[in-house]
């Protein structure tokens, strides 16, 4: 009984030390509409709520209010699932927005912070969920992660169809997937490659694809990412990211990374990264007195 208590007061003391002062804000601001800062280190004034029951969406784990984003993410979220529905006969599940003022989660994120980030889950939902599966879903990953291939068990030709639609909107400056499901992508396409270009490897997205999308015009304050590269990523730059050493899954988490000897002596000389320092009008939502 003692061990259990201890244990639980271990945990309180964790989730509050980490716990992020954004996740106090239950409503949005009422400022107009404005992304501000980068993607990893800003907020967002007057977001919108995506609804939570829309034409061909639906919303994961709402209890975590991470639903809200830039009115440009809200639009881009209907419009894309409205087309889904049509063409792939199929529902999206919608993962992780921005919190109701942006700002940092507490787990899970870096980004997602200016309300333009938006995370899809690539588990193709052609019947609805229940509310007992949206609340605590289940993942369905596209790549044996232990084989660095891809599931061919749970890839479907609408996934290739779903990423390229997303990638072809013209709001969309990046799409993160697994390398795996890059490398697929970029043999399936035979005709117009642009649109490659856009969808970046990233290790972790082997279950969803992280849409990223550009500073809205007028938005002064927000920081657009750098452009990606010319062309389209495929060939040796995709295969640049296999693992020179067997994969390595890492505890809590099905992110995987790369690791050799190149790797490891730049880690240990690299110099610590500058703290981030807040843009004010977003250290303002936290603390008005400055």
């Amino acid at each position: 009984m003692k061990s259990t208590c201890v244990a639980l007061l271990l945990w309180l003391v964790s989730f509050f030390s980490f716990a992020s002062p954004w996740e106090s804000f239950a409503k949005p601001n009422r400022l107009s509409p404005e992304a501000i800062g980068s993607y990893a280190n800003g907020c967002l004034l007057g977001a919108k709520a995506l609804p939570l029951n829309g034409n061909g969406y639906q919303v994961l784990r709402s209890q975590n209010k991470r639903y809200y984003g830039h009115p440009n993410t809200i639009a881009f979220i209907e419009r894309l699932s409205i087309q889904a529905r049509k063409e792939l006969r199929t529902h999206l599940l919608i993962g992780d927005l921005s919190l109701p003022q942006g700002g940092r989660f507490s787990s899970g994120h870096s980004s997602h912070q200016t309300g333009l980030d938006a995370d899809i889950w690539l588990r193709l939902a052609d019947t609805k969920l229940s509310a007992a599966a949206l609340s605590l879903p289940k993942p369905k990953s596209l790549v044996d992660m232990s084989a660095y291939k891809l599931s061919t068990k749970n890839w479907d030709n609408r996934h290739f169809r779903l990423i390229k639609m997303a990638a072809k909107d013209e709001e969309v400056a990046r799409i993160f997937v697994h390398p795996v499901i890059k490398e697929q992508l970029c043999s399936l396409e035979g005709g117009d490659r642009t649109w490659l270009r856009k969808v970046r490897p990233w290790w972790g997205h082997n279950y969803h694809m992280h849409v990223r999308l550009r500073c809205p015009k007028g938005d002064s304050s927000c920081v657009d990412q750098s452009p990606p590269p010319k062309g389209d990523g495929c060939g040796a730059e995709v295969a640049s990211w296999k693992p020179k050493q067997p994969v390595k899954t890492y505890r809590g988490s099905s992110e995987t990374k790369k690791s050799d000897k190149k790797t490891t002596a730049k880690a240990s000389t690299s110099r610590p990264k500058a703290k981030k320092i807040l843009p004010m009008q977003c250290a303002q939502l936290i603390d008005p007195v400055k």
